[in-house]
């Protein structure tokens, strides 16, 4: 009997854990607790968040649009005539120079006021454009915001804006993809801004210059008018900015009708 007893299975007895061991465990657990709430996150943001904003954008802009349809249009400007010399005037626009937004009333804070449209990121994109780049007012919204100190469509200077590249609808995903001669349309109340991109720039998120009325020059005096379009860069880590230069090469005024490459998303 007594060999018998001896002679049982028994469990070895669990050692107990350290102070040290258990903490760090506990630690453990958090990280992939983190992980996997940055992850459903990331999910949520790239998915279901991003395509409501992109719906709800296409409505906004949608309604913008059809404000100024509904405004009744404007007599086309003339071609300008020959000049007295016998020379010929020829004007820098096919419909003269762009209007002067000076006599308008400047959008109020986080009011949409334009649509950008750039077929190279898609043949249905189209986002409004709202004052100031606050985001939580403006950026998160999925749209594009106007830089306050900078110029107004078609004007002598710099119109700036800045978009979200990764996250709030992404707007600005494919900035990096802009090729050379891509154009970018600025639909406003008087008509459409055509932009032809010029290139890329790099510069970190201190780079104030490049949203100056000729960026990157301090004090200078503007000839061109300038889109710059602002974003984060690289994905996901925003160390640095991209930037996006456009040159503006033509404007459409709204009697007229959109651009061909963009008549089928106005007011669609």
């Amino acid at each position: 009997m007594t060999d018998s007893v001896q002679g049982e299975l028994r469990r070895p007895r669990r050692r107990k854990r350290g102070l040290v061991s258990r903490i760090v465990g506990v630690f453990g657990e958090l990280l992939i607790t983190a992980g996997v709430l940055v992850l459903l996150f990331l999910g949520w943001q790239f998915t279901l968040n991003g395509v409501m904003l992109s719906n709800q954008q296409a409505s906004d802009a949608d309604q913008l649009i059809d404000g100024w349809q509904s405004g009744g249009d404007d007599a086309v400007p003339a071609p300008a005539a020959p000049a007295t010399d016998g020379t010929t005037a020829t004007p820098a626009f096919a419909y003269g120079e762009p209007p002067a937004p000076a006599g308008e009333a400047a959008p109020g804070d986080a009011e949409e006021f334009a649509v950008v449209y750039v077929p190279r990121f898609g043949s249905d994109f189209k986002k409004t454009i709202a004052e100031g780049v606050d985001p939580r007012s403006v950026l998160n919204k999925g749209g594009a915001g106007h830089y306050t100190s900078t110029q107004m469509p078609g004007e002598v200077g710099n119109f700036a804006i800045a978009a979200h590249r990764d996250g709030w609808g992404s707007p600005f995903l494919k900035i990096n993809e802009l090729q050379l001669g891509d154009k970018i349309y600025v639909e406003t109340q008087a008509g459409w801004y055509t932009y032809t991109f010029r290139g890329l720039e790099y510069v970190t998120p201190y780079g104030v210059g490049v949203i100056d009325p000729v960026p990157q020059v301090p004090n200078a005096a503007p000839t061109d008018r300038i889109l710059t379009m602002t974003s984060c860069n690289p994905l996901y880590v925003a160390s640095e900015r991209i930037i996006a230069y456009s040159v503006l090469t033509d404007w459409t005024p709204r009697s007229a009708g959109a651009p061909a490459e963009i008549s089928g998303l106005v007011g669609a």
